[in-house]
């Protein structure tokens, strides 16, 4: 490169470079002034902390999608991973559509063409790779080129739900299956019991005695399902780094016993913002409807587990409609969902039989640590909506056959009014499926 070639780069590349270390030295709302675009629906929390995704020349940073969400696509064997398109027999697609890069379909700052799963491309963009389907599956005969990802068959990443073998094994499930039940979570009981601790009463408390608290903290405490496992005001109230006495402990104290939680809501939009160093997320930075009352409450572990009573009851519906208000939200309490949640809260029906905002959104995950199968509450309450259908393996079949599930959430209207009713919408894939078994067993007849 000559001398003049080389000064006129870096004549341009440099207000680049020093823009961006204008952005990093200041904070808050300032930062906007320089946003080429709004983030999308699942970034804009985190869009003024620009060093998480961007590089000092302003590049996206190969590694910044999978700091967040490679753990997600392992987990649901991802449909389409990189090294699928690293194979030299593909080096054709990818000259079409270079999918080694998540940019490639989400690319940020650009509303006016973000779908809601912050894909950037055309709907038709599965055609690209896949216009010759019609030859290996005849079932496909004649569908639109847009309508793979659109009408509930395919996605792009996680297929776990719609994969043919999991609808081949669940066809003859009926729409309302008989005495479904919720897992129920089993693994503190069983971690009090492996670490000796016996429930505590009222007068065992160990707060020291230079601290002063109210008799209602500690009576709540007392009643608590803590001071059942065993767990004293120091376990929370102890900083591990000092020792010394913590007025409020944050997320770091629920972390050293409630690892996974603490882990997924950091991963939610609840906790994302707390993951990189930002202020907590308030109901007033979402852009879903929101109580006005509840706009600048904070979100933290003891935002939904009210602070020493740490009521799950409360977190897993109460919590929720303070803060949400929109249309899903409010119906919910008109559902036969909610009729279920409260004939087990008062003790008219099993432990698990109810369905409370949790139960869908939170649901209950079995784990496997040190060879043992253990259940827990998965807290990023978005991991079952990108996309919806993966409510369905953890959630949906506990009470639901599989097809009705798939139509009842590819149904708008459905969603909206809480499941009240009968689901509009079909999804043709189950009738693809038996209608493929039908051709097999035919040929097999022959």
């Amino acid at each position: 490169m000559n001398r003049k070639k080389l000064q006129w780069v870096l004549a341009a590349a440099t207000p680049l470079w020093l823009t961006f270390h204008f952005l990093a030295s200041i904070k808050g709302e300032k930062r906007n002034a320089f946003m080429p675009g709004d983030a999308s629906h699942g970034h804009h929390q985190i869009e003024l902390q620009c060093s998480v995704c961007h590089t000092p020349d302003m590049g996206v940073k190969h590694d910044a999608c999978a700091s967040c969400h490679q753990d997600e696509l392992d987990r649901v064997a991802d449909s389409h991973p990189i090294t699928k398109f690293l194979d030299p027999r593909n080096a054709d697609r990818v000259a079409i559509l270079d999918a080694r890069k998540c940019v490639s379909c989400h690319v940020e700052h650009q509303p006016d063409q973000t779908a809601p799963m912050g894909v950037t491309l055309p709907t038709d963009y599965c055609y690209f790779c896949h216009q010759d389907v019609a030859d290996e599956r005849p079932t496909h005969e004649g569908l639109p080129f847009d309508s793979c990802s659109t009408s509930g068959c395919h996605n792009f990443h996680d297929n776990t739900a719609l994969y043919e073998d999991f609808l081949e094994k669940h066809l003859d499930e009926p729409a309302f299956k008989l005495s479904p039940h919720v897992p129920q979570r089993q693994y503190y009981g069983k971690w009090s019991k492996e670490n000796e601790r016996a429930p505590l009463g009222l007068s065992e408390r160990d707060a020291p005695s230079s601290v002063s608290y109210s008799q209602d903290v500690a009576f709540e405490w007392s009643n608590s399902s803590h001071a059942q496992a065993g767990v004293n005001c120091l376990d929370c109230h102890q900083s591990q780094d000092t020792g010394t006495w913590l007025d409020k402990p944050g997320i770091a104290s629920c972390q050293t016993c409630h690892d996974y939680e603490a882990e997924t809501f950091l991963q939610s939009r609840h906790g994302m913002r707390l993951a990189q160093n930002l202020s907590p997320m308030t109901p007033a930075q979402a852009r879903l409807p929101m109580h006005a009352g509840a706009a600048h409450k904070e979100l933290s572990c003891v935002s939904c587990h009210d602070d020493h009573s740490f009521e799950t009851k409360f977190a897993a519906m109460d919590a929720c409609v303070s803060c949400h208000d929109d249309q899903h939200t409010r119906a919910y309490k008109e559902s036969k969902h909610f009729q279920l949640w409260v004939a087990e809260t008062q003790g008219q029906a099993e432990p698990g039989t109810g369905v409370s905002c949790a139960t869908c959104h939170l649901p209950r995950i079995e784990l496997t640590e040190f060879g043992e199968t253990v259940t827990k509450v998965l807290h990023n309450q978005n991991d079952v909506l990108r996309p919806n259908e993966k409510m369905i393996r953890p959630v949906c079949i506990q009470c639901h056959g599989v097809g009705f599930s798939i139509d009842a959430l590819a149904d708008p209207l459905l969603l909206k009014n809480n499941f009240q009713g009968m689901p509009n919408e079909h999804v043709e894939s189950i009738d693809m499926v038996i209608e493929k078994l039908s051709r097999v067993a035919a040929e097999r007849a022959k």
